[in-house]
């Protein structure tokens, strides 16, 4: 029944409990046998296992009795309480009545806020988590800026309250300084422990209480939100869906409403969490539709799936999603020209399920066919780049990831650059225009020294700062995209102890003085190299970028000059001394002319490999020297 059905949301910054609390919640509900339990079970990929992050969102349905004749006994005199106004707050029929609740588990990471959103737009109810040792963090605050803005019942609680240097008390009062800045008084601050099972089934409880079943009408015509899909090579496009009005059945034939493609449904299920058949969706339930569609690109997310007859077809779609603007672009090439059509597969499949990525076919003279890809940060960048390598056996090289300029020609032309490749010679430059953002960085009051200094190493504007509960600071910045998207997350995180935390979001483009540095390696351009940079900083930058690439590089059999350029001048150069072998070690006793005439044999060679030698430079080595900023 639609009214006892509960869909709801975990969303938090980074490391604050989010999949503990999922897997706490798998437990309680009885959704995965405790034997099969391990840490993390909604995070299925392997990368999220090795970093301890969730990268994407994953839905479960649970089924859940809130109170029963026999756990009451149990409860101890204060919950009694409690559970006493639950009760009264519920039918009478809660003691043999079981809820569907439906959870989406959300990364918390500011470079998938898009996944959240997403994530966001198909429930009714968010449980906001906040480490009871770190408090309010960036991505708490961003987070909750977006479910208050789709209307979401927010349930507040503090996780970690075992750990011994725990603050609830004070972490409390920064949530209360938090709501207060929306106009909005939380009923209850839950305190738990995700890891030892403290306080979940209580903050479960008020998941069923406060959260407001779906609406929707099961008797209107069919409209299923797509939020997420993934590619399945027997099924086609399985698209990750919330029912929002009618019930869908398997063998139907079904419409696509945006891009108008109509195929027979495979088959539908529920994520329990391994996806599992069912006979039915019903409006206000979230599951899968396996579409049948073998082309990857028909099936977007955000589209509404209806049905095929016109006499039960929908007229008007859902509103969707907006589509993400990316924040970082860089270009990639496989490493084998024979495996560009591979790429463009792999490319198109992790489209599929990370709708975020951008990317569109480019080519480059010095690295041929390639892809020009645009992310939402340098994490997400990373997470590609590596499923690439992991899932599809791809090796790749990466150019030095860049923003979007706007450049003003002396001819009244304005161009849009993605890549350094594509920078106009300096003297057809009129003005150039890069992305700003509003950065918020959330610290405790000890580390505002160390961070304020770090703000001021890169261009930008102070605004204010602001204590939440006074124990955190708020530090409103703004600064250029450019300044923060290599390594400021990280050098923010090894100032602060790890306790400082970064949001953003782009405000507009201002005026900036910039160039493009180029790299020659041997008299070779090497295009991967070049970047735009601050005229200001260009000497500097550039010295540092030909010290990083003489370090990371492999020697050669002759001496490798490496020039930093701007427009042609060279500003910085280094030499990576020659690979050393000894060509007369097998040499014993002779006159020394043997020996003279084999090593001016050697300096000959060195010579004309040095006037005809190239440097070839594998994926690991552009993606060392571009990550040191």
């Amino acid at each position: 029944m639609q009214e006892h059905i509960r869909n709801f949301v975990i969303i938090a910054h980074v490391d604050h409990g989010k999949s503990t609390l999922a897997d706490r919640l798998l437990e309680l509900t009885g959704t995965v046998e405790k034997r099969k339990m391990h840490e993390q079970y909604l995070d299925t990929m392997e990368l999220e296992q090795e970093r301890g992050i969730t990268i994407k969102m994953q839905p479960v349905r649970m089924r859940y009795r809130p109170v029963s004749s026999t756990n009451s006994e149990s409860i101890t005199n204060k919950r009694m309480t409690d559970s006493l106004e639950f009760v009264n707050s519920l039918k009478d029929s809660l003691f043999v009545d079981e809820y569907e609740l439906n959870l989406i588990d959300t990364p918390g990471h500011v470079d998938f806020s898009y996944e959240v959103s997403r994530a966001l737009a198909a429930v009714e109810g968010a449980i906001l988590l906040v480490d009871a040792t770190k408090g309010v963090q960036a991505q708490t605050l961003a987070n909750l800026r977006v479910a208050i803005a789709q209307g979401l019942t927010i349930i507040p609680a503090i996780n970690k309250i075992d750990l011994p240097h725990s603050r609830p008390d004070d972490v409390e009062r920064e949530i209360l300084d938090v709501f207060e800045t929306f106009n909005l008084l939380p009923d209850r601050i839950f305190r738990i422990s995700a890891k030892t099972g403290e306080g979940v089934e209580e903050l479960l409880n008020e998941v069923v209480r406060s959260v407001p079943a779906p609406g929707g009408d099961a008797g209107a015509p069919l409209r299923a939100l797509v939020f997420d899909s993934m590619y399945d090579s027997y099924k086609g496009v399985v698209a990750h869906v919330r029912v929002v009005d009618g019930v869908v059945h398997s063998r139907e034939r079904m419409h696509l409403m945006v891009s108008r493609q109509e195929s027979e449904i495979k088959e539908v299920g529920t994520f329990s969490p391994a996806p599992i058949p069912s006979v039915e969706l019903r409006a206000g339930e979230i599951g899968y539709i396996a579409t049948g569609l073998k082309e990857i690109s028909l099936a977007k997310i955000g589209d509404t799936i209806t049905h095929e007859r016109e006499d039960l077809r929908a007229y008007e779609p859902l509103p969707g999603y907006k589509d993400p603007m990316p924040a970082v672009f860089s270009s990639i090439f496989p490493g084998e020209e024979s495996a560009f059509d591979e790429m463009k597969e792999a490319l198109e499949q992790l489209k599929l399920n990370d709708a975020a990525l951008y990317y569109e076919q480019e080519y480059s003279e010095a690295l041929g066919r390639g892809w020009k890809c645009g992310f939402l940060g340098m994490l997400h960048m990373e997470i590609v780049l590596e499923r690439l390598r992991r899932e599809y056996n791809l090796e790749i090289v990466v150019t030095t990831p860049s923003v979007i300029y706007q450049i003003k020609k002396k001819n009244g032309e304005i161009i849009t650059i993605y890549t350094p490749a594509k920078f106009p010679d300096p003297t057809e430059i009129v003005e150039t225009l890069e992305p700003w953002v509003r950065m918020e960085v959330m610290t405790p009051p000890e580390y505002l020294s160390g961070v304020m200094q770090l703000l001021q190493t890169i261009r930008g504007d102070y605004k204010d700062t602001q204590t939440l509960g006074g124990q955190t600071l708020r530090i409103t910045y703004e600064a250029p995209l450019a300044e923060i998207i290599t390594d400021f997350y990280d050098k923010l995180k090894s100032i602060s102890s790890g306790y400082a935390s970064l949001s953003y979001d782009v405000i507009g483009d201002q005026p900036g003085d910039v160039v493009k540095l180029d790299v020659m390696l041997a008299g070779d351009k090497v295009e991967a190299f070049s970047r735009i940079i601050p005229r200001l900083r260009a000497e500097r930058d550039g010295r540092k970028l030909v010290e990083k690439i003489k370090e990371v590089i492999h020697p050669e059999n002759f001496a490798v000059a490496i020039q930093a350029t701007i427009g042609g001048k060279v500003i910085a150069r280094e030499t990576k001394s020659a690979m050393s072998k000894d060509v007369t070690g097998y040499l014993y006793g002779g006159d020394y002319t043997r020996k003279k005439k084999l090593l001016e044999k050697q300096k000959r060679g060195k010579k004309r490999m040095k006037a005809m030698g190239h440097v070839n430079i594998d994926a690991e080595t552009f993606m060392k020297v571009f990550k040191s900023g």
